[in-house]
């Protein structure tokens, strides 16, 4: 009895060390699949020293998108609904706006007439919002809207609204060598102040569009560098893999992106020799978050879906792939309409 016994307690002390000698899953909140098995064999090949696929871990470059890929970007992109409540803040200071366009459809939230203003007018909301102070008033502004603003549906912080799957996987990416990039059509000083926070990216690895920013004299006799109503860049399609070349300086090897907005990027990742890995988030999810592609006039995917069945990459189905799609908002998330 003693010897049975005995051999039962080595055998479950066994199991026990087998267990505990198994590494974590760096990604819990991706269900077994194509998309996760995709992402782990690629970082396993280019990390495998003395492998035909290594990678020096000085290239290994990941960009992202950030509206739609990182966090939500509907009913519309998260700097809009900052740049609206500035103005709502604004107004007292500008009694014409109460009749001029697009400030007064905003105002009196006449939803068909700030539509009509197109792009246009969205610019001439964000450059009256964006323009006029310091780049670090600005940055307490944006810290101080994040901290308050609450999102239409949900009802939570903006910023808690980012995808755990997405972060687990930057950390991932991070514990195996890989630098991680933000590469975005928002506003670079709009994204500066909170992403080491939130995503772990320190300002320097954030590369966005950007107004132009003159250095003077302040007041006190302090140098400043002031935010002007003019675009310098535009960090978007086409224009991301030029900032990535102007402001990074190498091309990932992996990239992630949810639009046709992301397109250029994806192929120009994809485009250069050796291993390279190009995954996009397509929004199934109406329950937990929002189902969208082809039609949507935020995040629209169309070319972008066409170009990743063409070229093999990597699609990310929200609804099939993420056991949870907010951090410890998943129970909150399935009880709001969508």
């Amino acid at each position: 009895m003693m010897v049975r016994f005995a051999a039962v307690l080595l055998a479950y002390l066994a199991s026990i060390s087998v267990a505990m000698a198994q590494p974590a899953d760096p990604l819990p909140s991706w269900n077994d699949g194509a998309a996760k098995t995709a992402i782990s064999d690629f970082v396993a090949r280019v990390t495998a020293q003395g492998g035909r696929d290594f990678v020096p871990p000085a290239e290994r470059i990941a960009t992202f998108d950030n509206d739609g890929t990182l966090w939500t970007e509907q009913p519309f992109y998260f700097q809009l609904a900052f740049a609206f409540d500035r103005v709502k803040a604004m107004a007292p200071e500008h009694p014409d706006w109460k009749t001029r366009q697009p400030f007064k459809a905003l105002l009196e939230k006449d939803s068909k007439a700030l539509a009509a203003s197109g792009e246009k007018g969205l610019l001439q909301i964000v450059m009256a919002t964006h323009a006029g102070m310091t780049t670090d008033a600005f940055a307490n502004l944006v810290r101080d809207w994040l901290a308050t603003a609450r999102h239409p549906r949900f009802n939570r912080p903006y910023d808690s609204l980012v995808y755990q799957p997405m972060l687990e996987l930057l950390a991932y990416l991070r514990a195996n060598g890989f630098k991680t990039f933000v590469v975005s059509g928002g506003g670079v000083e709009f994204m500066r102040p909170w992403m080491e926070r939130v995503y772990g990216i320190p300002p320097e690895q954030v590369v966005g569009s950007s107004g132009v920013v003159k250095f003077q004299i302040g007041a006190d006799g302090k140098p400043v560098l002031m935010k002007e109503a003019k675009v310098e860049f535009i960090d978007d399609g086409p224009g991301k893999p030029v900032g990535i070349n102007r402001f990074i300086g190498r091309r990932p090897i992996f990239a992630f992106g949810n639009s046709d907005g992301d397109l250029q990027m994806l192929q120009w990742t994809t485009a250069g020799s050796g291993a390279r890995f190009a995954g996009i988030v397509h929004h199934t999810d109406e329950v937990r978050e929002y189902a969208y592609d082809r039609q949507s006039k935020v995040g629209k995917l169309d070319k972008a879906l066409d170009a990743a069945a063409a070229s093999g990459w990597t699609v990310v189905d929200m609804k099939r792939d993420w056991k949870e799609v907010f951090p410890s908002l998943t129970a909150a998330a399935k009880e709001v309409k969508p």
